[in-house]
């Protein structure tokens, strides 16, 4: 009897310890600056663990100075994503940890399904400084940290001891859901210690966000697929390469992006990415001078990004690239020759001509000549000028797409199409108005220049958030940034580049990882369509009085400067004010 006894209280001890693999996952870098002066034996004994807000980016030497807290609560629409952070730190050498998380069950019996929610270790990352912005530089001239941004989609993580380790919770609400009170639960097993919960509260509201596909938020990061093939060493354009473009580019269209990057060319922005764009278009010189271009590359990354859901602008750049510089394959040399061509001269002329008019019949079959933009990215008046000389002239209904730090709407306000102005310069009310009217895009973009808002790996994560809300405030229809995945050398280990803060050239990582960087710029998308639908609405109901108070909540927004102690919480009383208005 008492072997027997024994003998079960042996299997039920064993039965109490969770039996689980680490996953692998890469190596993260050195710590460049450690924190050697925290007090890591103060914190208690195994691990600890915590819900915490969005808006910390964690260092990961540093024990978290933040209340406990297991539960977390958040309203939320139909059709919405919505981000939650908790955090993991010890003392102790090691501790092997797995998540697992529960479906959203209500009082009824209504589901979210636990296949909805992402759990995503973040991994850090080696960034460092504003100091200035723009300009090139040497990495030892610059304070350089570790920043808590790159997604590991892993539900179990060896959590080393001295460290503080963050999780990010995406969760995905279907358009379908009941509107009621939901709950769930995180369980963080520990090896050799007591599991640990947390307790999720969704209110999901009787409002529905469509599908990003439907935005009206016009959103432009610029991707480079070359990135891709060369992270992954694999040849441009197989098989292979497209597999791992495909959910990279979901991810963005998931995120309401509405333009298509195309390289006419081959280096449109001369040498400013680790990874040169290479020609979609390929020219070809005949021996008898004529032109011949095949299209076959631009057409299958064209159909690829809209088979994704990213369908309304097709971007070619550039027809005014960086130094003026062209490449072509001439047949009687058999060699590739560079030409520099600026715009007005015969030799400029020669180029774009002969394109142009072959380029406008091949769109026009394919049905693409009315969403196709010629594109330019911060060039001079003179340029553009002699440039439009010539479009306006041979095609005409391109129209033009231009990151404009030159307030050339004012030049040429028939001709920009899609127009993005540098952050901090306002466009004129009554121009935005009449661009409306005509139907053409207005936008803004933030670059290295910009200490705020901007995503940088070291940029507070609320700035993401607050670039939807300045969007609507400034009555711009939506943003550019110019890189989503121009990689660095090793994106997953380094994010600084030789001529920008870090960061400035990507915001996803390679192998579809998201980033704190990337969700917040997302949520705050949301908040600005959110807007525009309470908007109409309110409208449409003649709820004046509700709709005013909107307008003045949204008004703050409208702000080149970064207020005392961050934009987070502006942003939370922002959030709420929506959700009110959205229980009316």
């Amino acid at each position: 009897m008492t072997v027997w006894f024994f003998t079960l209280m042996l299997l039920t001890a064993c039965t109490q310890e969770k039996d689980f693999t680490i996953a692998k996952t890469f190596d993260e870098p050195i710590d460049p600056s450690p924190n050697t002066e925290e007090k890591w034996q103060t914190v208690p004994k195994g691990l600890q663990a915590s819900m915490a807000s969005t808006n910390i980016r964690f260092v990961k030497s540093v024990i978290p100075k933040i209340k406990q807290e297991n539960t977390w609560t958040e309203d939320i629409w139909k059709g919405e994503r919505v981000s939650a952070q908790f955090v993991l730190w010890s003392n102790d050498s090691l501790n092997n940890v797995q998540v697992e998380v529960s479906d959203f069950v209500s009082d009824s019996d209504d589901r979210i399904l636990s296949e909805n929610i992402q759990l995503n270790f973040v991994k850090y990352v080696i960034t460092d400084e504003f100091a200035g912005g723009c300009g090139y530089r040497k990495p030892e001239d610059f304070a350089s940290s570790l920043a808590a941004d790159a997604f590991d989609s892993v539900n179990s993580y060896a959590v080393k001891g001295q460290e503080t380790r963050p999780v990010w919770i995406t969760v995905d609400v279907p358009s379908d859901a009941v509107a009621t009170a939901y709950k769930s639960t995180i369980t963080v097993n520990v090896k050799g210690q007591k599991s640990k919960k947390f307790e999720l509260n969704l209110n999901v509201i009787d409002k529905v966000l469509p599908p990003p596909t439907d935005w009206k938020f016009h959103l432009d990061l610029w991707q480079n697929p070359y990135a891709v093939a060369r992270f992954h060493k694999v040849d441009v354009w197989s098989q292979e390469h497209w597999n791992l473009l495909r959910p990279l580019m979901k991810r963005l269209a998931n995120a309401g992006q509405k333009v298509i990057t195309v390289s006419l060319n081959k280096r449109p922005w001369g040498g400013q990415t680790y990874d040169q764009f290479e020609a979609m278009v390929d020219w070809k010189k005949k021996t008898d001078g004529t032109w011949e271009y095949d299209f076959t590359i631009f057409d299958n990354w064209v159909q690829f990004m809209m088979d994704l859901g990213v369908k309304k602008q097709i971007s070619c750049y550039s027809m005014v690239p960086w130094g003026n510089e062209f490449y072509y394959f001439d047949e009687s040399k058999n060699k590739e020759i560079k030409v520099k061509a600026a715009p007005g001269t015969k030799e400029y002329e020669e180029l774009w001509i002969p394109f142009l008019t072959e380029f406008k019949k091949h769109l026009a079959k394919k049905g693409w000549n009315n969403i196709t933009r010629i594109a330019m990215d911060e060039r001079g008046p003179e340029e553009m000028k002699a440039m439009l000389k010539l479009l306006n002239k041979y095609a005409p209904e391109f129209g033009v797409s231009f990151a404009d730090n030159h307030k050339s709407y004012k030049l040429y306000p028939n001709e920009l199409k899609d127009m993005s102005v540098a952050f901090g310069h306002p466009v004129d009310a009554e121009d935005l108005v009449l661009r409306r009217t005509n139907g053409y895009v207005s936008t803004h973009y933030v670059c290295c220049s910009d200490g705020f808002p901007n995503t940088f790996t070291f940029s507070p994560p609320a700035e993401g958030v607050f670039i939807g809300w300045y969007t609507i405030a400034a009555d711009f229809d939506g943003f550019l940034r110019w890189a989503y995945n121009s990689w660095v050398e090793n994106p997953l280990q380094d994010s600084r580049f030789r001529a920008w803060p870090a960061g400035d050239t990507y915001i996803v990582y390679p192998d579809n990882r998201s980033s704190i960087r990337f969700e917040t710029l997302r949520d705050g998308i949301e908040d600005a369509e959110k807007i525009r639908i309470l908007r109409e609405e309110l409208k449409a109901k003649n709820m004046l009085d509700e709709l005013d108070y909107l307008n003045k909540v949204v008004a703050q927004f409208n702000i080149v400067e970064s207020p005392k102690g961050g934009v987070a919480v502006m942003i939370a009383n922002g959030k709420n004010v929506l959700n009110a208005l959205a229980k009316k």
